[in-house]
């Protein structure tokens, strides 16, 4: 065991991986996990996040060390971010997270550190196993809430996205901005990586729950419940208006489209009437006034509706950024003409904004816009699929 450990403290050296230690109230058990954690690793940041205990003490008579302290708690997120951001002024490429609280086990080290040997670059997160003794339900049940989220905003599942045991790319982190400081902070910070393109995946790692008599916990279920579902939220809306969106565009390579229309449209098993029907339904709920939910809606409804799930959700995709304010002036030129008012709206200076002190005139015209463009649409890729389908299948 002590000759695996120095084999990977010089792997932690040899990979310039340093390991952050926020903690907040835990003086009972810091010691032993820094003491633990300097088996594997000779390069530590401890961050007091504001303690009111004995920390500073403890922390004091530790030798070979980096310690940032400051007075006020800030929340565990402010403190990860001023680790992280250490280990990257003084150049490590990755850092390690570790709880204070003694719940992990640092002779798992050596599983992240194998994994980023085959996969460089990417963020990794201790996969706990749920059903461990003592795991608090608030901690299941948190857990799965936020596996839901992670998968709606990325696209990506995972089996554990609120282990705090994690080893972070800070190269590929650089110059990353989040809007959170509390526990929201590790959700946050694996969804923005997810979107940058960095690879995000679980590893097992053990954990240790104390009994409920004796375990610390600052994790304050209302408070931060409200905080996280308020940050999925605004993160759900983000990945529909933009991410997805974003994505998508991405990938319409010639390559691409050519292999979508071949599997999707030209060889697909519905009729060309339902094909076309999919497409016209796609279209009108990407114009309706519903805005972050229009890939959602045109698939739910079109699964009621037997339409092709995935022809609606791709058409629906019309409200991409560059196409919104063309289809927020469209929308307000049919409003101001079906109620027979003058538009005052021009496509130099139309914003939401200004599509709000016309709120009725946007919504009655972005329908009637939304209805007109589905059926066109319906009407042109039926006679299109009518005419390529046929030579397919005289080819």
């Amino acid at each position: 065991m002590k000759q695996e450990a120095t084999i990977y403290k010089q792997k932690l050296s040899a990979f310039k991986c340093v390991v952050v230690i926020p903690t907040y109230n835990n003086a009972g058990t810091l010691a032993a996990v820094v003491a633990d954690v300097k088996q594997y690793s000779s390069d530590i940041i401890v961050v007091n996040d504001g303690s009111t205990d004995h920390t500073s003490d403890i922390l004091s008579t530790i030798k070979d060390i980096t310690v940032i302290d400051y007075p006020k708690n800030r929340g565990k997120g402010y403190a990860l971010k001023l680790g992280l951001q250490r280990a990257c002024d003084l150049g490590y490429r990755y850092a390690i997270t570790i709880d204070s609280d003694g719940q992990h086990y640092a002779d798992d080290i050596p599983v992240f550190i194998d994994r980023i040997e085959q996969s460089p670059d990417s963020l990794l997160i201790g996969a706990r196993n749920l059903t461990a003794d003592n795991m608090p339900a608030k901690n299941t049940f948190a857990n799965k809430f936020s596996n839901f989220w992670f998968r709606v905003e990325t696209g990506q599942k995972l089996s554990d996205t609120q282990s705090g045991y994690r080893l972070y790319p800070l190269e590929k982190l650089k110059n990353l901005r989040t809007l959170t400081r509390g526990y929201e902070f590790e959700v946050e910070v694996i969804v923005r990586a997810a979107w940058r393109g960095i690879k995000v995946e679980n590893v097992p790692v053990k954990v240790f729950y104390a009994p409920a008599g004796e375990r610390v916990s600052h994790f304050r279920p209302l408070r931060d419940f409200t905080r996280i579902s308020i940050l999925n939220t605004f993160l759900v809306i983000h990945a529909l208006l933009f991410y997805y969106p974003w994505k998508f565009a991405r990938s319409l390579t010639l390559e691409n489209i050519r292999k979508f229309i071949d599997t999707q449209i030209l060889h697909s098993s519905d009729s060309n009437p339902r094909m076309a029907a999919a497409m016209g339904w796609g279209v009108f709920c990407g114009i309706i006034p519903i805005w972050g939910y229009q890939m959602i809606f045109a698939g739910v409804s079109a699964h009621f509706l037997k339409l092709n799930k995935v022809i609606a959700i791709v058409f629906s995709n019309i409200s991409v950024p560059p196409m919104i304010p063309f289809i927020l002036y469209g929308s307000m030129v049919v409003g101001a003409k079906v109620l027979n008012i003058e538009n005052q709206f021009s496509i130099s200076n139309v914003s939401l904004e200004s599509v709000g002190l016309g709120l009725g005139q946007y919504v009655i015209g972005s329908f009637i816009l939304a209805l007109i463009s589905g059926l066109v649409v319906f009407l042109i890729s039926l006679l299109l699929m009518t005419v390529f389908k046929r030579r397919a299948g005289n080819e």
